[in-house]
């Protein structure tokens, strides 16, 4: 299975991790900056910067795009409950 490195910037703490995982479940572990209220992508308290690596996160999902535009999110912008890593290369993120 692949792996991808998320690097939480705002505690400098970097994860291996498996193809599919969420950011915010390993935000949680970690203790990273990240909040978040409903873990199903409707409230955007979890919206997250990108600083690198948004190649290797999933396309957001209808639902997110529209919760990601109603709070006039930037393009480098996620939501972590929703963005999954998908990719091998190191993703950056930070809470916005």
């Amino acid at each position: 299975m692949a792996k991808g490195k998320l690097t939480f910037g705002d505690i400098d703490v970097s994860v291996n991790v498996p193809a599919g995982t969420r950011v915010i479940e390993v935000s949680e572990k970690v203790g990273a900056g990240i909040i978040y209220g409903c873990r199903e992508g409707d409230c955007g308290t979890c919206l997250m910067s990108v600083d690198e690596g948004m190649d290797n996160l999933s396309e957001p999902s209808v639902l997110e795009d529209k919760v990601l535009k109603e709070n006039m999110a930037g393009k480098d912008m996620r939501l972590a409950c929703q963005a999954q890593v998908i990719g091998e290369g190191e993703t950056i993120v930070k809470p916005a």
